[in-house]
C-alpha cells in the first residue's frame, strides 16, 4: 500500500482524523495522559471502527503498526 513508512499524518487520515500538523499536535495535548496498562485501541475517544483498526493492526504487525506504536508512546 505504501511505498515508504506511514506517518503520523497518514494514521490520522485512515483514521478518519484532521491530519494537519496543529491537528494532530491539540489530538495528542487533549488525549495525552493514558493510563500506562491501557491498551491504545481501548481508549475511550475512538469510535469503534477506529479501535478495531487500531487493534486488527497491531495483532497484524501491520504496516500501520510502527507509527501506532509512535502514537501509543505520545498518549502515554
Amino acid at each position: 500500500m505504501f511505498t515508504q513508512q506511514p506517518e503520523l499524518k497518514d494514521l490520522f487520515v485512515q483514521l478518519g482524523l484532521p491530519a494537519g500538523e496543529a491537528d494532530i499536535e491539540q489530538f495528542i495535548t487533549t488525549h495525552r495522559g493514558l493510563k500506562s496498562a491501557l491498551p491504545i485501541h481501548e481508549a475511550p475517544f475512538w469510535n469503534r471502527s477506529q479501535a478495531e483498526f487500531l487493534r486488527q493492526s497491531l495483532v497484524d504487525d501491520a504496516e500501520w503498526a510502527e507509527v501506532i506504536d509512535e502514537l501509543n508512546t505520545r498518549l502515554h
